[in-house]
Parts: structure tokens; C-alpha cells; sequence
């Protein structure tokens, strides 16, 4: 009994989509950490990671070519823990995290302006505010509002 709500709690944790898995790949860090936050794969659906992954040479305007045995294991891993639950069931636009049902319900109070501010950049710049986001963590209480934003963004923000 105890075994079997252990694992409810594992796989409710584990497919909560914003935690990071504890055997992510370095080379996941490595190669897509390096250009931007290394998004936790529960954040898309599996045919999402599937067609990013092929399309590595085109990946949002850059050339994220890798070698093939990178791009299997990456691929394999993202699949592997893809989000399977209702929030992450549909693929969004263009497979983007920022178009996705969720990500615009959570952030529908934030003006546009404040994705294009200096020290913000664009809504998949999510390290600007969520300050555990290298790590996984999305938690709303560990938000940090961006400095030079003046206070009518603060007020949305917090509302």
C-alpha cells in the first residue's frame, strides 16, 4: 500500500511539467541550456519534441544542428518525459512553449510590452522572473519582478 502511493505522489511530481527529471541528459544542458533556459521537457507534448528535434537546422531561426547520436538520446529523453497530462495535451503553434493554452493563460495579465523590455527580451525568457527556472522551478512564489519596469507593470503583475 505504501509502495503504491508512493508511486501516485512520483508520477504526480513527475508529471507536474515544470520539474526538471533527475536523469536529464548533460548533454541537454550542454547544447539547448546554452542558448536558452533548458526547458523542462514535461512542458510540451511528444510530437512537439519530436518535430523540434528534426528540425534542429531550422530551430527558430538558428542552426541548432547537433550529431545524430545527440539528437536520438535528446530525442528519446524528451519523449520519454513529454507532458501526457490535459495541460500539455494539445501542441501548440509552431511547437512554441510561450503559444501554448497554459503558458498564455498564466500569463495573460502580462502586458506585451514587458516581453519586449531590455531586461526581459520575450516570453521564453523565463529566468527574467521565475528565478529557479535553470533548475526546473516555476514556482509562482519565486517570482522576481524585472528591474526598470515602472509600477502600472508591477500592479498587472500582481493583480
Amino acid at each position: 500500500m505504501l509502495m503504491a502511493g508512493l508511486a501516485a505522489v512520483s508520477l504526480t511530481h513527475a508529471d507536474s511539467g515544470r520539474q526538471l527529471p533527475r536523469d536529464m541528459p548533460a548533454a541537454y544542458v550542454q547544447e539547448c541550456g546554452s542558448c536558452h533556459t533548458a526547458y523542462p521537457p514535461g512542458m510540451l507534448p511528444a510530437p512537439s519534441w519530436k518535430r523540434i528535434m528534426s528540425g534542429l537546422d531550422q530551430h527558430y531561426g538558428t542552426d541548432a544542428s547537433l550529431d545524430a547520436t545527440t539528437v536520438q538520446q535528446l530525442n528519446r529523453w524528451l519523449v520519454a518525459h513529454a507532458g501526457s497530462y490535459k495541460r500539455v495535451a494539445e501542441e501548440p503553434a509552431q511547437d512554441r512553449i510561450t503559444r501554448s493554452a497554459w503558458f498564455e493563460r498564466k500569463h495573460r495579465k502580462i502586458e506585451p510590452a514587458v516581453w519586449k523590455h531590455v531586461s526581459v527580451k520575450s516570453a521564453a525568457n523565463c529566468a527574467a522572473c521565475h528565478t529557479g527556472a535553470d533548475q526546473g522551478d516555476y514556482d509562482d512564489d519565486n517570482l522576481r519582478f524585472p528591474a526598470g519596469l515602472d509600477a502600472r507593470y508591477r500592479r498587472a503583475w500582481n493583480d
